[in-house]
């Protein structure tokens, strides 16, 4: 992949990150909407709903370092 395939997917993954992560947890905290398909983690009930956003935070944090690291290595090779 050249770099702006790298660029590509390293924002859709930070999207998706962050809106299944910290977004996910305010819409649960400070609104009265039921959960639906774009912020999956509040169809689980209260302790749980939680630990999925901040895992899938995390994911996407592992993922994003991933693809920059591979995008790195391959500016130098």
């Amino acid at each position: 992949m050249d770099d702006g395939w790298y660029r590509l997917a390293m924002l859709l993954t930070l999207v998706a990150g962050v809106w299944e992560g910290p977004i996910a947890i305010l819409f649960r905290l400070f609104t009265d909407k039921g959960p639906n398909a774009l912020v999956a983690a509040n169809y689980l009930p209260a302790p749980w709903c939680y630990v999925v956003a901040v895992a899938a935070a995390g994911v996407a944090f592992a993922v994003l370092a991933v693809l920059e690291n591979r995008r790195a290595a391959g500016k130098l090779g």
